[in-house]
This record gives structure tokens, C-alpha cells and sequence, in this order.
């Protein structure tokens, strides 16, 4: 199949099938957010219509600290989603991310749905999208295209091995690509971003990515869309049974988005992705340390009906996250950022074993 047609069917999968991963036996999503606690300040001093909710993000002055996460592209179908999305971002004056370029740099008829987000979204944070997995094949010269494409104001580099892994197409070469990220962060001059799609980042990746010169790390943990359950889905309607069965025994493998965020805070800005569903979501994730946050999934249905359910959509996070940062007394992110926090059972343990102090987010 090629990858213009993978593109389109990969969309259509996310819209009408379930592919959320880390779901407990009461069908209950798992992203390690519900075992953290915003610490709720019954006086919180401060008038809720005055909360400013902006943030600088790579140079850019967002109105609330959300990006749309890289959802399409590569397909004439997908040209009318990603329009929907970038005129959303405009007008609520936040970022977004486009799909991988792969399909528009091995077609460059396939450019047009992907350019269209710069042309309908001309004054947002813009960033581009190319999987490490192909960067072997194409190189520096590859990336220069992928930005040049859309005018980004960022690159970001996919690290999509689980989903290689299951793919029967898939390319399950990772040797070498910490040097090729440490080589595009050398040569371009715009920000590089390392960008999970579903499995997490642990510290010692964070560490290496930092190392190598990335200006942020997109931990797309565990918890939003399973990209393994989303080739169970492609593997079934081709009677592919190996991949299927495979892609549901790692449909909910990697480190919840939660862990994976407080992990990668070393020292460069994070990017929580990964089953944001929710303001308290992002509340909770810019309490334990991300800079920003990014969904997908649930933007994905409102941008096949146009850009104002897009933006009813991002209204609604904006008001979750104001009232969440009222009730904790946060007048601005960077005090929501200092905001007291708990957090509880597996989440908790799991980052006592890796060596982490928790209870440094309760005694701020």
C-alpha cells in the first residue's frame, strides 16, 4: 500500500474505531493523570475573568499552552482536515503540527494538503513532521524539504518504532538515529523537536535527545492513540492475522503520559501528549512540568465538520484548563506551573522505583 493510501485510511481508523490505549477492565483510560491531584485552594484570591492563560513557546505567544498535535496529510482527502485544524489554530491563536511528510516528499502532488495548514494559518506556530525512520533514506535535504513545504517554524522528528514494529511494511531499522536527529539539529536553523507517538520517552532517551541538541522533547506517552490498535484495525481488513494478533499484545505497550513528562523535564521544554482529553488534563500537566500541551484524537471528528467544531472544541479545553487554574489559585501558567500537586498509587510507585521524588510537587 502506498503511503498517500495509508495516510487517508489511518484517518478514517481514528475517526470511527477505537484506538485509545490503557484501558482497565471498567473500559477506564490510564494516562497516570488520574492518579495525580491538583491540590485545591478553597481561597484562591484571584478573579477567574482575569486569568491570563498565555505562553511564550519557541518564540511564539500562544493565547493557551496548546498545540494541535500532528493528526494528516499526504492524501488529496486529508487537505480539507488539516485546513479545518490550521483555521481553528489561527483564530484561537495557538500552534499545530502537520502530519508526517513522507507521502509529500516521495510525491510532491501530495504537497498541497499539507501546505494549505501555512496558507490558512499564516501568523501560528507551524511545525513540520518527518519520521526518523526515514531519515536515512532522505536526509537533511529531506527535512529542508519538509520545512520549506509549510514555512515551519519547527521540525518535528516522529520516533515511531512500536508502530514500525507492528506495520508488516514497517521499517524496524533504529541503528544510527540518535547521530542523524544530532545531525539535523546541527545543520537547520529552526527548533528540532523529538516527538513520541504513543510509547513515552524515559530520562535516559530524554537525556540522550537533549544531548544531541533537540529544542523540545514531545513525550507522546501512553494513554491517548494506540498506534499498535491502530494497525490491529489495518492488519484485520487484510487478513494479515500475525500483525494482528502482534499489534494486540503491544496495543498498550510504553511509559503513561504522566511518568513520561516528569521524566523528560531535564532541560528543555516538554511537550505533554498523549490522551490530553481535558483543561484538567493540561492543569496537571504543566503542574509536574510540561511547557506546553498537544491533542489529536479528540479534534480528529470535529475537523471532518469544519473548523467551528474545531474550535468549539478548543474553547472547551480553554475553560477546563481556566477553571482548574482558579480553583488551584493560579492566576498565569507559570504560577500554575508551581501549583501543588499529589500523586497516588501505580503512577506513584512506578516513579519511586525509577528514582524520582514525588513529594517535591506537594511541598511547593
Amino acid at each position: 500500500m502506498s503511503t498517500s493510501n495509508r495516510k487517508i485510511e489511518h484517518l478514517e481508523l481514528c475517526a470511527n474505531r477505537n484506538v485509545e490505549a490503557n484501558r482497565d477492565e471498567h473500559n477506564f483510560r490510564r494516562t497516570g493523570f488520574e492518579e495525580i491531584i491538583l491540590v485545591h485552594n478553597a481561597l484562591p484570591g484571584i478573579n477567574k475573568q482575569e486569568i491570563d492563560t498565555s505562553v511564550e513557546f519557541m518564540g511564539h505567544r500562544l493565547a493557551f499552552p496548546l498545540l494541535i498535535a500532528s493528526m494528516t496529510g499526504g492524501h488529496p482527502d486529508t487537505a480539507e482536515v488539516n485546513e479545518a485544524l490550521a483555521l481553528a489554530a489561527q483564530e484561537m491563536g495557538i500552534g499545530i503540527g502537520v502530519g508526517s511528510q513522507r507521502a509529500a516528499i516521495e510525491d510532491p502532488t501530495q504537497e498541497e494538503s499539507f501546505r494549505i495548514v501555512r496558507d490558512a494559518a499564516p501568523d501560528a506556530f507551524v511545525y513540520g513532521n518527518i519520521g526518523l525512520p526515514q531519515l536515512k533514506e532522505y536526509g537533511v535535504k529531506g527535512v529542508r524539504q519538509a520545512v520549506e513545504m509549510i514555512d515551519a517554524d519547527a521540525i518535528a522528528i516522529h520516533l515511531n518504532f512500536l508502530q514500525e514494529a507492528i506495520q508488516p511494511e514497517g521499517n524496524t531499522d533504529a541503528r544510527g538515529g540518535l547521530g542523524l536527529i544530532k545531525q539535523v539539529c546541527d545543520e537547520l536553523t529552526i527548533p528540532v523537536i523529538a516527538k513520541e507517538t504513543g510509547a513515552g520517552i524515559n530520562r535516559e532517551v530524554a537525556q540522550q535527545l537533549c544531548d544531541a541538541g533537540v529544542s523540545a522533547i514531545d513525550v507522546g506517552g501512553l494513554g491517548g492513540t494506540t498506534w499498535a490498535g491502530v494497525e490491529v484495525y489495518r492488519a484485520r481488513q487484510q487478513s494479515d492475522t500475525m500483525s494482528e494478533e502482534l499489534g494486540n499484545l503491544f496495543w498498550d505497550w510504553g511509559i503513561p503520559t504522566a511518568i513520561s513528562v516528569i521524566e523528560s523535564n531535564i532541560s528543555v521544554p516538554v511537550i505533554a501528549t498523549g490522551g490530553i482529553r481535558t483543561g484538567v488534563d493540561m492543569a496537571k500537566s504543566l503542574a509536574i512540568g510540561a511547557s506546553v500541551c498537544a491533542a489529536a484524537l479528540p479534534l480528529v471528528v470535529p475537523a471532518l465538520n469544519g473548523p467551528e467544531d474545531v474550535k468549539a472544541r478548543l474553547g472547551a479545553f480553554l475553560q477546563e484548563l481556566k477553571t482548574a487554574m482558579f480553583l488551584t489559585g493560579s492566576a498565569t501558567i507559570g504560577e500554575l506551573m508551581q501549583s501543588r500537586v499529589v500523586i497516588t498509587g501505580k503512577t506513584n510507585e512506578y516513579l519511586n522505583e525509577r528514582g524520582f521524588d514525588t513529594t517535591r510537587f506537594a511541598c511547593r
